[in-house]
């Protein structure tokens, strides 16, 4: 990989092993200190299509966490994901030799302040935000590096490291990463209490995106009064206005200009609004910003089409996780009008699923069918949470389904089973969650002709030069 022109310096020569490497994030930045000159390695303890987007790029992914994992000596830097507890053998077996550990945040933050940086945070949104915001900035010939949570279908990739000004992040709440980057145009779509192991009360949140705000010269933030409070300082409100949903997209009007979108619900053509403000701050113009959206086809797993079952349910994934996101997504799906709508529900991490899981029912509900699987534990350990499994969550959407079907399946198999027999012609099948709830979505309709071709092309591909 030849690093982008301009971009050599303190990154050459430098050694980084990465461990938890193969998640969305942590591979964005992975392949951009690769194009920056830096030798990098590191590990994951499962594999991804991220992992083998890495090994294309040449670099090398151990799966499984193993001292042996590390580079020989200790003239490298050990960078670890929020996930990887000290605990683990490859941290501990570096500080024994003395390697310095560094935090995704801390890389994070060295790499943000290589470029003019556009940082997408909140709640909701953020990686089609981002997304939209560098296919913009992309179509307008500005040539932005980019580091997105997911992959940007239009360029096969979660990553791209440029010699173009700009350069595109999300800015994630979850570790208060986003705190201390180097951002010269703050984006707020929204605040709600997600991660509660990390924030003890919204008041705490809303004081860590205060925070974020303050250290960028200009703001984006979605225009309401409790959001707009959180900036001091110049800043641009958005909102979407006069919004037409059609099947499978929407239309509006912004700032004199006519933008279609290929992407359902009113929540893209809000997360549209904010990549088009900020597109604008950036010196894109205006004009060419609202057409080229009318060419944006998402990112992956953000209402992703997978295709077609044997008996001609459509299936589509997404990666929604908490009520917010579950009762939007199902909005959407409404749009593309199906004889009946499958949510098909993964919970992602057990504390979110105890606290949160009356609101999951309730969002689950508005689906004419509904099937919860177990819980995808991430970094959190089952018997730290003793009682709490999917099941609260399929028991909640029975109580606010009104009769309508509610399936608990904690084995995928026979989940696999009962959604073969149960879908068919005109059904929309929706697989949601933040783990790996896609892989049952694949295999739905791996063996089908209405399979969608582009699906596994979907996963990264690499960095651009």
């Amino acid at each position: 990989m030849t690093p982008a022109p301009g971009t050599t310096g303190p990154w050459s020569g430098r050694r980084l092993h990465v461990v938890g490497l193969g998640g969305a994030g942590m591979s964005a930045y992975a392949l951009a200190a690769a194009a920056l000159g830096a030798q990098v390695t590191g590990s994951d303890q499962s594999d991804s299509p991220y992992a083998d987007a890495l090994r294309r790029a040449g670099i090398a992914v151990a799966i499984g966490h193993d001292a042996a994992n590390l580079p020989a000596g200790s003239d490298f830097e050990l960078v670890y994901s929020s996930a990887v507890p000290a605990g683990n053998p490859e941290r501990a077996a570096a500080r024994e030799r003395g390697v310095p550990e560094r935090s995704r945040a801390e890389l994070l933050r060295e790499l943000s302040g290589l470029r003019r940086t556009i940082a997408v945070a909140g709640a909701h949104g953020k990686t089609t935000t981002a997304s939209m915001l560098a296919h913009v900035l992309r179509a307008g010939g500005m040539n932005p590096s980019f580091l997105i949570g997911g992959v940007l279908r239009s360029a096969g990739t979660n990553a791209a490291w440029t010699d173009g000004e700009w350069l595109v992040l999300e800015a994630d709440e979850s570790d208060r990463s986003m705190i201390g980057l180097h951002a010269d145009i703050a984006v707020l779509t929204n605040v709600e209490l997600d991660h509660h192991a990390t924030y003890g009360s919204l008041a705490e949140l809303r004081e860590a995106f205060r925070q974020f705000l303050a250290a960028a010269p200009r703001a984006v933030i979605w225009d309401r009064p409790d959001l707009l409070a959180l900036r001091k300082g110049p800043v641009v409100a958005f909102d979407a206005t006069d919004v037409a949903l059609e099947s499978g997209g929407s239309r509006f009007a912004w700032r004199g200009h006519h933008v279609r979108l290929r992407v359902p619900g009113r929540h893209n053509a809000l997360n549209a609004v904010a990549a088009l403000e900020a597109s604008r701050l950036a010196g894109a113009p205006e004009a060419g910003a609202a057409a080229a959206l009318s060419d944006f086809t998402g990112a992956a797993r953000r209402f992703q089409r997978l295709g077609r079952t044997g008996s001609g349910a459509e299936v589509y994934d997404d990666y929604a996780h908490h009520p917010t996101e579950l009762a939007a997504t199902l909005a959407a799906a409404r749009t593309l009008a199906p004889r009946r709508l499958v949510a098909v529900f993964q919970p992602h991490l057990f504390s979110r699923t105890a606290l949160l899981a009356r609101q999951f029912g309730l969002a689950l509900a508005e689906a004419d069918v509904v099937m919860v699987l177990d819980v995808y534990p991430a970094r959190e350990r089952a018997e730290d949470f003793p009682g709490v499994s999917g099941l609260v969550i399929a028991e909640a959407a029975a109580d606010a389904a009104g009769g309508r079907p509610v399936y608990w399946m904690p084995d995928r198999a026979a989940a696999r089973r009962v959604l073969d027999g149960l879908l068919g012609p005109g059904d929309l099948c929706l697989v949601l969650g933040a783990g790996d709830v896609d892989e049952l979505g694949r295999a739905l309709v791996a063996h089908s002709a209405g399979a969608d071709e582009t699906v596994p092309g979907s996963a990264p591909a690499g960095i651009p030069a």
